[in-house]
């Protein structure tokens, strides 16, 4: 198998596929990043040269222009690979590219899998990966062990596409997380917290009552119908009610130091949406 791009994820990809003892072609525009693969792997002069040796190739570059050069370029993997040949798209692109890349692939005979990863540099140099797959069943099938090497979780998210888009809505998981952390960093500093002190609150508090995830546990953000149990609507509305009060609280002080804190305003607005009793999203009450 291959792996184009060598940088922070693509790196990690390739040391554990050739861990696990796959045999391993490797491309990049840095010479001295295909250099470090010199006694673990092969190392093709282009992804067009690669596509040639391989029947799973791993593009782990990093926007849009560059997956669709490495693939559809003059030199471009598509150029020369076998039919029946996989390609697997770890990099965060839009959706528009991967079902632009996805019909290039199948007119030529090759299957490309999208794949959005999680878990950061780090993961990936450990074979760690949260690895979010779209693709049919058996085109997953196929790349799976090539998966099963550098991922800890390998989640099939649904048909072509899927991947990516569960990536993005994760994305915004994680961002608006940190955009919360910062809110309450400025609340904090400006009534003289040392923020150190509050991360490591936050960090012991999380492992005890869970992160962002908390409440990801329905089939569906819709509010709660009627035929949903009591006490669960009960303990959302119970939820909800300290939610209004606590960041209603928060807000008051913001107010009183001077400080703006526009997230939470809105988090306050939409509680009862969070927490599955308000109208949903442009619905009405």
């Amino acid at each position: 198998m291959g792996v184009i791009g060598l940088g922070d994820i693509g790196r990690g990809v390739a040391s554990n596929v050739a861990r696990a003892g796959l045999e391993l072609v490797v491309c990049d525009i840095r010479p001295e990043a295909a250099a470090a693969f010199e006694e673990t792997a092969r190392i093709a002069a282009d992804p067009a040269d690669l596509a040639a040796q391989v029947d799973v190739a791993v593009v782990a570059v990093i926007n849009d222009a560059q997956v669709t050069e490495v693939l559809a370029g003059a030199k471009g993997a598509f150029t020369s690979a076998r039919p029946g040949t996989s390609f697997v798209v770890v990099a965060t692109i839009s959706s528009a590219t991967v079902s632009r890349m996805a019909e290039l692939a199948a007119g030529s005979g090759f299957e490309l899998v999208d794949c959005g990863v999680s878990g950061g540099p780090v993961a990936a140099a450990e074979g760690r990966l949260v690895s979010m797959v779209g693709g049919s069943e058996d085109a997953v099938a196929r790349v799976r062990p090539v998966l099963d090497a550098f991922s800890s979780h390998v989640v099939h998210m649904g048909p072509p596409g899927a991947g990516l888009q569960a990536k993005l809505a994760r994305n915004i998981v994680q961002y608006g997380s940190w955009l919360a952390a910062y809110e309450g960093q400025r609340l904090a500093e400006a009534a003289g917290i040392e923020l150190s002190k509050l991360a490591l609150a936050i960090r012991e508090s999380d492992a005890l009552i869970g992160g962002s995830s908390r409440l990801m546990f329905r089939e569906t953000v819709a509010p709660f119908g009627d035929d949903a149990h009591p006490a669960i609507v009960e303990a959302m509305r119970a939820g909800a009610g300290l939610a209004h009060k606590d960041l209603r609280a928060a807000l008051d002080l913001a107010s009183d130091l001077g400080v703006r804190l526009p997230m939470t305003e809105m988090t306050e607005q939409l509680c009862d949406d969070v927490f599955g009793l308000g109208a949903g999203p442009g619905g009405t009450p």
